[in-house]
């Protein structure tokens, strides 16, 4: 059941809408997952995420972590399964939904729009400062780590 949020418009009605969605990879390798260090907003600036972004409207999730892997890394990616649950962010107005992926073709992810990668083992979950939203897949992902 997809969660809703209201909006009230200009005449007082009240506009239902579904939250926007923002798509993850958590691209695992060799037992080893990828974390992205932000850019921008200077707030979060140096925090690591999981790479990826919006869909867009009329775009899969799967389909937007591809062109989201590709843009920000320079990678192609095959998506695997989901990874935790679904994450409120933005005061409910974005859920953020993380899938695991695999690199194709021996691609190397290149730090197009972030300021380093880091490729971490389960042990080493902990060594870097997680954007509060990656926080609970963070936790999801470390049995598979553990595992691969």
């Amino acid at each position: 059941m997809p969660v809703q949020t209201e909006r009230c418009s200009g005449d007082g009605q009240a506009d239902r809408r579904e939250p926007r969605v923002v798509v993850g990879a958590a691209i695992i390798s060799a037992g080893r997952v990828l974390a992205c260090a932000r850019t921008a907003p200077r707030e979060v600036a140096g925090m690591f995420e999981f790479p990826g972004g919006k869909v867009e409207p009329g775009e899969s999730e799967t389909a937007a972590l591809i062109r989201e892997c590709a843009e920000e890394l320079a990678v192609r990616v095959e998506i695997g399964d989901r990874i935790g649950r679904d994450v409120r962010m933005a005061h409910g107005r974005s859920v953020l939904k993380v899938y695991a992926a695999r690199l194709l073709h021996s691609d190397q992810p290149r730090a197009l729009e972030h300021s380093a990668l880091r490729w971490l083992a389960a042990g080493e979950l902990h060594t870097v400062t997680w954007l509060p939203a990656d926080v609970p897949i963070v936790a999801a992902l470390r049995p598979l780590l553990a595992a691969d």
